[in-house]
């Protein structure tokens, strides 16, 4: 695969590049998209290959996938991530916001109280709200660009209407690969309060090197009567827009109220999306997840070595996902003025920190999943857009 091949998104009704004059004022012709977060890469061979035989053939009548898609993730996740889960545990969905939606809606009722530990990925928030529930934020503790858990400060926020906490493993949008003993003490606040535990891991593939995810559901088995974990291809290899996503339930007790849900709604997989995820669990697959890692990790390097030469910005340490975390507040400037500038004078469209929540005030985030040469150009003017501080 050659991550350098310029894609040119522009055009194709790519949200990331052909919505980002309107919400951004930056235009595609001359701008750089850093917001959306999928990759500027072309998918796998192994992905596109499957596609292309499904096109030649011509019918897309109703399949059953079951067994190969179970089948699938079940390898990957034992090869990968040394974990063995059973197939009865596997729920596939339109992707992982509507599995958080799913579970808030087979395991909570309205009015109820769903934790967050923030800042974190926008889209639960807004889940949460739409549903009818209400979204208590947690703030993790910020230790010198390290996000730390805070679970004594936290015991005190929780009522007896908390139900849920929803957590992001790896983290969104701070990249913290969450260590065994950080995700024992998240289980133990669960368990400490009876909460259910939503581990949002669409990142589990995107790890760095010298750092390890470890699913939820291996951490304490003997807890796993609260846990529900979310994992998918999409970040992976970049098939976000195919909305499929997994909802693993170890417990059987746990998985009969989605089961009904999904029953009641009769939810049933897109063929397309589970014939590329069977594809992409791959020893194939495997291999164009390592060669993408060490180009993310090259961006990285790139990036942070960038940013952090420039007063003021910092930008946390990256340990997973491709999404960079950078620290404004050092430069002293407003949050209008940093935005300004990256937007206006940099011409780059980035996350805007409040979204994620109570700790993203001073913050943007940015996406290094695209060409090596994008990402030196974002650098070269970020550079300028602060030359000021230099």
């Amino acid at each position: 695969m050659n991550f350098d091949e310029i894609v040119d998104r522009r055009g194709t009704d790519c949200a990331k590049w052909d919505r980002m004059e309107t919400i951004f004022g930056v235009s595609p012709d001359e701008g750089i998209p850093m917001w959306v977060a999928d990759t500027d890469f072309k998918a796998p061979d192994v992905i596109l290959n499957k596609i292309s035989e499904m096109v030649a053939h011509g019918v897309f009548g109703y399949v059953d996938y079951s067994k190969p898609y179970t089948d699938a993730i079940r390898w990957w996740m034992k090869t990968r991530h040394d974990w063995e889960i059973e197939a009865e545990a596997i729920f596939t969905t339109t992707g992982l916001v509507n599995a958080v939606g799913m579970c808030l809606d087979a395991y909570t009722e309205a009015g109820d109280e769903i934790l967050l530990f923030t800042p974190v990925y926008h889209a639960f928030a807004k889940v949460i709200h739409a549903a009818g529930r209400k979204v208590v934020e947690c703030p993790m503790v910020n230790d010198n660009g390290h996000y730390d858990l805070d679970f004594d400060a936290w015991d005190k926020l929780v009522t007896d209407k908390a139900r849920m906490v929803v957590f992001c493993s790896p983290h969104n949008p701070g990249g913290r690969v969450w260590t065994r003993a950080e995700l024992q003490g998240v289980i133990d606040f669960c368990k400490r309060h009876d909460l259910l535990l939503v581990s949002d891991e669409i990142h589990h593939d995107l790890i760095y090197p010298g750092q390890k995810h470890i699913p939820m559901a291996a951490v304490d088995p003997a807890a796993n009567d609260r846990v529900i974990m979310l994992t998918a291809p999409s970040k992976t290899f970049n098939v976000a827009g195919l909305h499929t996503g997994n909802v693993i339930i170890p417990d059987a007790g746990l998985r009969a109220p989605f089961a009904d849900r999904m029953e009641a709604l009769h939810l049933s997989p897109n063929s397309v999306g589970q014939a590329v995820a069977i594809a992409a669990y791959s020893p194939e697959g495997a291999a164009w997840v390592d060669d993408l890692m060490a180009y993310l990790d090259g961006n990285r390097t790139l990036f942070d070595a960038a940013v952090n030469a420039i007063p003021g910005l910092q930008s946390m340490p990256l340990e997973g996902t491709f999404l960079a975390w950078v620290d404004f507040s050092g430069t002293g400037m407003s949050r209008e003025e940093f935005t300004a500038r990256v937007e206006k004078d940099a011409k780059i469209a980035a996350n805007h920190g409040p979204s994620f929540g109570l700790g993203g005030d001073d913050f943007l985030r940015f996406n290094l999943g695209t060409q090596r040469a994008r990402i030196a150009e974002a650098c070269d003017r970020l550079k300028a857009a602060f030359a000021d501080l230099q």
